[in-house]
């Protein structure tokens, strides 16, 4: 069989470009407006995607405030509170919510996805992240951050957390018998007591087991900690790569790294991210492109470099290339190193540096639906990837575009569904329903 695309979307719950919200025609409230998400949702599902990925912020972002101002990502739903809203207004996209395993509490994250994953009739998804902004550590009654590598041990420990608490249940242990006046067996039920070494809970969940057996597994990480994490436990990786080769390097590395654990590599998906600009002419998609870079201010250009390197890059030379000597940084690890690269690689100076942060700075694909196609089936077909988490440069127009323009090229090509033949995540993806590792 022709292997077909998996097409995730990233909602930030709009999107990661910083001047969407700018953009002529753009909804400049739709990151906080129910009714436009709701029709954002039921647009993908017209368009067959896999799923809806939310990422998500505990702190607003650390830059300074002239910067902050212009930022739309300071407001924006919880998304285990908006998921099952949108799970209501559609009956096939997966919804997949990020959490974090720093701040919030396994039990907690596992009832929670748990009843997403009822309420949805089994379309969730979980994607951990360890938390890179140290500001989100104050809100939490913390005055410093975790290691970088502290967070990744504490992530490792509570996907074994989760995984166990969602098999508290056998999924036959509800029986409901009115006769006999059991509601469940007891000897359906497995009660944790998980002692390690940043975690004791007891147990059991007090909610059956998800319909998907457990949600999927999502990570982002892409440091040496943030792979290995992956490779061990992930089920699908949303992963940043510039270039086709890169993309082909990553997938390789990960199926190595899961060889090499007992992993079978069949069982995980990677969606490198794209920002894609559809257009009649590759010219035109490239003046689309360049008029929303435009759109970004050079305090919010500046911020985001700081951000992605870790420390204050206002006192640099804005006309000369980034320093040799940077400091080490306990934030994103794979965001600095993405930075530095991309700054060498291009000869940019820190301005252009800035500029090309403050939009978007990873894989962009641009032109006409037959242009995007052919660079989505390159990378497929090479190995560079299982699908794409698709980025809409402006909204509702550039998710319209790619629905109504793209999708029809790669189902005319045999590379995407034409409607969903399953009901939940797991079956869009190609992923098993895990055995119960309590009530094999």
């Amino acid at each position: 069989m022709k292997k077909m695309l998996h097409l995730g979307a990233f909602m930030r719950p709009v999107s990661i470009h910083t001047a969407w919200w700018r953009y002529p025609g753009s909804e400049p409230d739709a990151n906080f407006s129910l009714e436009h998400i709701v029709s954002f949702a039921q647009t993908l599902e017209r368009g067959c995607f896999d799923a809806f990925f939310m990422a998500d912020h505990l702190a607003v972002l650390n830059m300074p405030i002239d910067a902050l101002k212009r930022s739309a990502t300071v407001t924006s739903f919880d998304p285990l509170t908006l998921l099952p809203a949108l799970s209501m207004v559609t009956k096939h996209l997966g919804l997949i919510a990020t959490a974090s395993s720093t701040f919030e509490p396994p039990y907690l994250i596992a009832r929670r996805f748990a009843s997403l994953d009822h309420i949805s009739g089994g379309r969730a998804g979980f994607n951990l992240v360890t938390t890179s902004n140290p500001d989100a550590a104050l809100n939490f009654g913390l005055t410093d951050h975790m290691e970088h590598a502290d967070r990744y041990r504490r992530a490792r420990e509570f996907v074994d957390v989760v995984n166990g608490l969602w098999d508290s249940w056998a999924d036959d242990a509800f029986i409901r018998d009115k006769d006999s006046g059991d509601f469940f067996d007891p000897a359906k039920l497995k009660t944790l007591d998980h002692k390690g070494e940043f975690f004791s809970v007891r147990g059991p969940l007090n909610i059956a087991r998800p319909v998907q057996g457990r949600p999927v597994l999502v990570q982002a990480g892409a440091s040496e900690d943030g792979r290995q994490l992956a490779a061990e436990t992930a089920e699908m990786i949303f992963t940043s790569a510039s270039t086709r080769e890169a993309g082909q390097a990553f997938c390789a590395d990960i199926r190595r790294r899961m060889s090499d654990y007992g992993r079978d590599p069949a069982l995980m998906k990677i969606l490198p991210a794209a920002l894609v600009v559809v257009a009649d002419s590759l010219a035109e998609a490239q003046d689309r492109r360049a008029h929303l870079d435009s759109l970004v201010n050079s305090d919010s250009a500046i911020a985001a470099l700081s951000i992605a390197l870790g420390h204050d890059a206002s006192k640099y030379d804005p006309d000369a290339p980034l320093p040799e000597d940077l400091p080490e940084t306990n934030q994103s690890k794979s965001g600095r190193e993405r930075a530095i690269a991309l700054g060498k690689r291009d000869n940019l100076t820190v301005r252009q540096l800035a500029q090309r942060l403050g939009g978007y700075s990873g894989l962009s694909l641009l032109g006409t639906p037959e242009m995007i196609a052919d660079t989505m089936e390159d990378w497929l077909t090479s190995g560079a990837c299982d699908g794409f988490t698709v980025m809409f440069p402006y909204l509702p127009a550039g998710l319209d575009d790619f629905v109504n323009k793209v999708v029809p090229e790669l189902q005319r090509r045999g590379l995407l569904r034409r409607a969903y033949t399953g009901t939940t995540l797991r079956e869009h993806l190609g992923l098993p329903r895990p055995v119960n590792q309590f009530f094999a």
